[in-house]
């Protein structure tokens, strides 16, 4: 998987990131330890993460 920046991260609908997220979330396992595709899915998994939060309605 490639990384996903936060810049791709915005451009994409709420929708879209739930599914990169499970794409990432799965890379994440396959990869072998201390890899670089396992490094990369986990700041991916961190992108998606922090532009889900910023969409997320505040209570």
């Amino acid at each position: 998987m490639k990384l996903v920046s936060r810049f791709e991260a915005a451009s994409r609908s709420t929708a879209e990131l739930h599914g990169l997220l499970s794409e990432a979330f799965n890379a994440f396992a396959a990869a072998p330890r201390g890899s670089q595709q396992r490094q990369d899915a986990l700041l991916s998994m961190r992108n998606i993460e922090d532009e889900l939060a910023v969409r997320t309605p505040k209570l």
